[in-house]
């Protein structure tokens, strides 16, 4: 088992540098799309995609205001910018590819469990997509 998106499986993070596009706009990161997805609001969503690195990105979001329809839409947005980043770039599906069957957990300390875990405790969406994906690619 893969349980945490550090060191050498970084490339797994949402975090990781991997342009990605959301409604027609570039952004630096998986993480920065996502975080400017929670909105509506242009200004606000520019505000992140302009955001220094993926932490700034991610703080950011945390004060847009939250479309009201996020809840339902969050893992559907998760997934299609993951698969632009494991499409799209060869080094990032190689690399995912190469963690064969192995369950993937975004282990954190940060107590995210609706996206990862925490002491193996969580409902690991992030790990779930990661592996549907990879699935996905497998059997292409």
């Amino acid at each position: 088992m893969i349980n945490s998106f550090r060191g050498r499986y970084a490339f797994l993070s949402n975090f990781t540098v991997a342009p990605v596009v959301l409604d027609n706009a570039e952004y630096p990161s998986v993480e920065h799309a996502f975080q400017a997805a929670k909105t509506l609001n242009e200004k606000e969503r520019e505000k992140i995609r302009k955001a220094p690195s993926a932490g700034t990105a991610k703080k950011l979001g945390r004060s847009v205001t939250l479309r009201k329809d996020w809840n339902i839409l969050r893992i559907e947005v998760m997934k299609d910018l993951l698969r632009q980043k494991f499409v799209k770039y060869d080094d990032f599906r190689s690399a995912l590819m190469a963690t064969g069957s192995e369950e993937l957990q975004e282990g954190n300390y940060w107590n995210d469990r609706f996206w990862g875990t925490v002491d193996g405790q969580g409902e690991n969406h992030l790990g779930k997509l990661l592996m549907r994906i990879r699935e996905e690619l497998r059997n292409q």
